[in-house]
């Protein structure tokens, strides 16, 4: 059996070498050259990356996980299956000169490398974008041939190299789940009206919040008959305009709208149930992660919930000094371990940058001290999601259901060990059976008191917590445009 598929490898290897492609004898052998090292793929994620900042988040995550998928598959081949088999490389008599690579390499031939990171990076990117996978498609299969037409793999090489970059991508995958875009369950219909085009929209723009300018300039062309406030946040006006904006929309009948960060729709949340009007989120900030659970990650999300009249009653989270939340509210070191999973997951994705992020967080911050429930608890953070998270962790990122009234709560607790025992609870994603970390589902929560000088973070904005807090729940009591019908 062995000895037929050698044959057949051979008599493919020969026929390749005889046909003469026009134009090929010196395209593919640069086309080769170029993916050396992964540069070819590494330079088309870096364009994508550069091209969709700002304006498609989608081809952005398809440049990261094209190119954590490639990192995978050239890891699996130099490290274990070239050396597992240990193939010589094909005899280059029937290649004509011309094709030859200037620099032969040197390793086995086995799978072929350059057919395995092609394969990875555009199934990686054709998991987040069939266009951008589509488009790279054509390459990818002109570098896989390109290997065989040079003459320095046996077409077996270049099939199974293919297959194994295929299953690199499939296995990120699996780590790091595609994100799907999905409106929250809608548990009461809404009757809001439709706003074609942005008619009876009134849209604050916070100029200072991540790709706000850049999205409101999008939404503009998408709704043109919106009224656009930009407001910069040095001038300190953000709550004025906001007041001014949401009690124009009641007299228009409309909605208020709001493109930027997490906090800046915090705010325009509570002004739009204090005037008792819809509220529309376009999606300028940082990290959106309100838009993207309501299922909004594109201006056109919004316009298409905006022209069809599409709601949900989502709850406001609240807290005992007259503030709210919308996403998560917490006491600790949260804020810091938030912005360290940010800044490193588009390098290393989601899961690796949390693990890293609790690694920094419990060596470098000493816990704080808590009163709750009657108890004196020492904790590294205690985290109270508005709505239950989707998923397990120190630091959960996704909702499905934004009205079931609950508070999500979370504790890392600090004492003997509890450092050690809470990462190898977050490697082995076993957190949930940690004792050091606790997890409740509660409608409201009282701690009667809280270390002098620990910070308390709400949607983004970080302060000093007084000495006591309550949380509870206002449900279903924000009024908001998300597409319902995809």
């Amino acid at each position: 059996m062995t000895s037929t598929l050698s044959s057949a490898d051979q008599a493919v290897f020969d026929l390749v070498a005889r046909r003469h492609l026009p134009g090929a004898d010196r395209a593919l052998p640069l086309l080769s050259r170029s993916a050396n090292h992964g540069v070819l793929w590494l330079t088309a994620a870096g364009a994508v990356a550069v091209w969709a900042r700002g304006k498609h988040p989608k081809a952005r995550r398809a440049a990261v996980r094209g190119t954590a998928s490639l990192a995978l598959a050239s890891a699996t081949v130099n490290t274990v299956a070239k050396w597992s088999v240990r193939r010589s490389r094909p005899l280059l008599d029937t290649v004509p000169l011309v094709r030859r690579l200037k620099r032969q390499p040197i390793t086995t031939s086995f799978p072929s490398g350059h057919s395995a990171s092609a394969a990875a990076f555009v199934a990686g990117m054709a998991m987040e974008s069939r266009t951008l996978g589509a488009a790279l498609a054509p390459v990818a299969g002109a570098v896989a041939f390109s290997r065989v037409y040079t003459g320095v793999h046996y077409p077996s090489d270049v099939v199974a190299g293919a297959a194994l970059g295929v299953g690199a991508a499939y296995a990120v995958r699996k780590l790091f789940p595609v994100r799907t875009l999905a409106a929250p369950r809608a548990r009461v219909a809404v009757d809001v009206p439709a706003l074609p085009d942005g008619k009876g929209l009134v849209v604050v723009v916070n100029a200072g919040s991540g790709t706000a300018t850049a999205t409101s300039a999008l939404a503009e062309v998408a709704m043109p008959r919106a009224d656009f406030v930009h407001c910069d946040p040095a001038d300190g006006r953000l709550l004025e305009e906001l007041e001014q904006a949401a009690r124009r929309a009641s007299e228009l009948r409309g909605a208020l709208g709001v493109c930027g960060g997490d906090g800046t729709v915090n705010a325009a949340a509570r002004m739009a149930v204090r005037f008792g009007v819809p509220l529309a989120v376009l999606p300028g900030g940082t990290l959106n992660h309100f838009a993207l659970d309501l299922g909004i990650e594109e201006v056109q999300d919004a316009a298409a919930a905006l022209n069809d009249g599409e709601a949900v009653k989502v709850d406001l989270g609240r807290f005992s000094t007259d503030g709210s939340f919308l996403n998560t509210f917490a006491l600790g070191a949260y804020p810091e371990l938030v912005r360290i999973r940010e800044h490193w997951s588009p390098r290393i994705g989601g899961w690796p940058a949390g693990v890293l992020a609790a690694f920094r967080v419990l060596r470098d911050y000493r816990p704080i001290e808590i009163r709750m429930n009657g108890e004196r608890h020492q904790v590294w953070l205690l985290f109270a999601g508005n709505c239950r998270y989707d998923g397990l962790g120190l630091t959960p990122q996704r909702r499905s259901d934004l009205s079931d009234g609950l508070l999500d709560v979370r504790v890392a607790h600090a004492g003997q060990w509890a450092r050690t025992r809470l990462l190898l609870a977050a490697l082995a994603g076993t957190l949930e059976h940690s004792p050091v970390h606790g997890m409740s589902r509660v409608r409201r929560l009282r701690i009667d008191w809280i270390q002098p000088g620990t910070q308390m973070a709400f949607d983004g904005e970080v302060t000093e917590a007084p000495g006591k807090l309550r949380l509870d729940k206002q449900q279903e009591a924000l009024v908001v445009y998300c597409p319902l019908s995809r």
